[in-house]
């Protein structure tokens, strides 16, 4: 019997969970999943340029894990961009950080109050 899986942590939810080309009609398309786990080393790795060891820390789980992460994720968007098919990001075995911003919430959102601003 296998080891379960480990949750892997991940920082942000997409803000966008399908892409596909422009100009082909949903029904005539092919699908891709992307873990949300494989997103999540594609943006530590890629878009916020971190080595593996460090995105390995960050997502709670080893080296070599995220190394097949990643590797699995590179190979389904090159399919997804070579043979034009559309790419859904779903599931997995994953856990948000408690520390994580969450949907809707990070920097920038709001306004602080200065001084007496606002109280009585």
């Amino acid at each position: 019997m296998p080891r379960p899986c480990k949750n892997r942590l991940i920082g942000i939810q997409p803000i966008s969970v399908i892409y596909k080309p422009a100009g082909i009609p949903t029904r005539q398309l092919e699908w891709v999943t992307l873990a949300l786990d494989e997103f999540e080393a594609i943006r530590l790795l890629d878009h916020l340029g971190m080595d593996q060891e460090r995105a390995a820390a960050a997502m709670g789980i080893s080296r070599p894990t995220v190394t097949r992460i990643y590797a699995s994720a590179r190979q389904k968007i090159a399919n997804a961009l070579v043979l034009g098919q559309a790419i859904c990001i779903e599931g997995g075995p994953v856990a948000e950080m408690p520390n994580s911003p969450g949907p809707g919430r990070g920097m920038g959102r709001g306004r602080r109050r200065r001084g007496n601003q606002g109280r009585t």
